[in-house]
């Protein structure tokens, strides 16, 4: 009997969690010089990180208005995101919003659902999400696209036609939206909820059709290779919620047809309940036996009441804000389950990314209280703790170091960007990779 392990790693336990996070960290030695190009011997410099390797995100949703000065009206967020339009109104709330928002992450993801940045035929809101992108970039966050391909959020101008139509649709779709934001938005959830994708029924649209008539591994081949034919150096997720084996197996089916796949997505929106450790911990074994990078692409935890578990389809739970409250005890809960679910994460190897799923009560999915803002923009416990973690506890801050004899001087910590400025101003960045 002879066993075939060639597409997988071994075992998961040659991934343990490392709660020292021996592996995020790194050192460099780095000679110091002087405007004339010798060793800067005996020199007080300074060291600062800049950013980190990992990726903490969040959703850009939110900012699009913003950004653009509301300049065509409100965007595709105020319309479909209960609560939005108090937002709108308010741009001294929206300035401290992204002033929080970017002292505390370093990718945006931003949302390419067709429907809503294409919702007339031959339209897409290209220029204003132009303007997003770039605004992000330019303020050192890293840009994604969510989604490429999805059966949710379609253009209602889709219906009706034919699916040999759709398709060529949807491949135009893909090149045309990777080509335009190609070296600002070079990440991207390739396709969205397979598993789900061709049986999907809550709501009539033109691309589960389409899935099954090419069958889930297919689909995923479409988005990828559209994808790369205009951006070879794009890099793709397959992201999905569906922690079941049938992601796994749906995993298994595409490695096994070739395509591959840059990062694997796991959605958490724990909207019923905090996973907890032990759970956590044994997806993170099921999914790491692939050897694949991972990104947490949507997280939610709540600071309020937990939704009933028998609600199966999370969409169906249709409250008010007024009605889910953020309240003291949930803001206290959600602290200490968000720090306890980073903090595996990150000690986790193949963890790159942790991406959470909007950081304001106002205009959240679902109106559920999972923001780490409340309403009125003020900070909950989660907001501070997590920002404790990323900019305190696993960031250097400034600090002065003696160059040697030689003019050099060691860098350490966690892996990322440092700038090293010398006595006369002079300053050079790091990576510690």
């Amino acid at each position: 009997m002879s066993t075939t392990t060639s597409l997988f790693a071994p075992p998961a336990s040659d991934y343990p969690l490392d709660p020292t996070y021996a592996h995020r960290h790194a050192s460099a030695v780095v000679t110091v010089t002087g405007p004339d190009g010798a060793p800067l011997a005996d020199a007080d410099v300074v060291v600062e990180q800049t950013n980190h390797a990992f990726t903490f995100g969040n959703i850009g949703f939110e900012l699009i208005d913003y950004i653009n000065d509301y300049e065509h009206g409100a965007s595709d967020m105020a319309t479909t995101r209960p609560g939005r339009e108090l937002v709108d109104a308010d741009r001294k709330y929206d300035a401290a919003f992204a002033e929080k928002w970017l002292a505390l992450h370093n990718a945006a993801t931003l949302p390419f659902y067709w429907g809503r940045f294409e919702p007339e035929e031959g339209r897409p809101r290209t220029q204003e999400y132009l303007r997003a992108a770039r605004w992000f970039a330019e303020r050192g966050v890293a840009l994604k696209g969510h989604p490429l391909v999805w059966h949710t959020v379609q253009p209602q101008w889709l219906l009706g036609k034919p699916v040999d139509e759709v398709e060529r649709l949807q491949r135009q779709r893909i090149r045309r939206d990777v080509g335009d934001f190609a070296g600002l938005v070079d990440t991207w959830d390739a396709i969205n909820e397979v598993v789900i994708m061709p049986v999907f029924t809550a709501e009539e649209n033109g691309i589960t059709p389409l899935a099954r008539v090419k069958g889930r591994v297919e689909m995923i081949r479409l988005a990828f290779e559209e994808a790369r034919a205009v951006n070879p150096s794009v890099k793709l997720l397959l992201n999905d919620f569906d922690m079941s084996t049938a992601y796994e197996c749906l995993i298994e089916a595409v490695l096994e047809a070739g395509i591959e796949i840059d990062y694997l997505g796991l959605q958490s929106h724990q909207h019923q309940g905090y996973w907890g450790l032990e759970k956590t911990q044994r997806i993170l074994d099921r999914f790491a036996r692939y050897n694949l990078p991972i990104h947490f692409t949507e997280t939610t935890l709540l600071s309020g009441e937990i939704m009933p578990d028998h609600i199966v389809d999370l969409n169906d739970w249709q409250v008010t804000a007024e009605q889910w409250p953020s309240t003291p005890e949930g803001e206290a809960r959600q602290a200490d389950e968000l720090e306890e679910f980073v903090r595996t994460l990150v000690a986790h190897p193949l963890v790159e990314a942790f991406i959470y799923w909007g950081l304001g009560d106002r205009g959240m999915w679902l109106n559920a209280p999972g923001g780490l803002l409340r309403r009125d923009g003020t900070a909950k416990p989660a907001y501070d703790r997590y920002l404790g973690l990323v900019k305190d506890e696993w960031w250097v801050a400034p600090h002065t170091v003696r160059t040697s004899a030689t003019g050099e001087v060691t860098i350490e910590g966690f892996r990322g960007t440092y700038r090293v400025t010398a006595p006369d101003g002079r300053a050079t960045e790091v990576t510690l990779a």
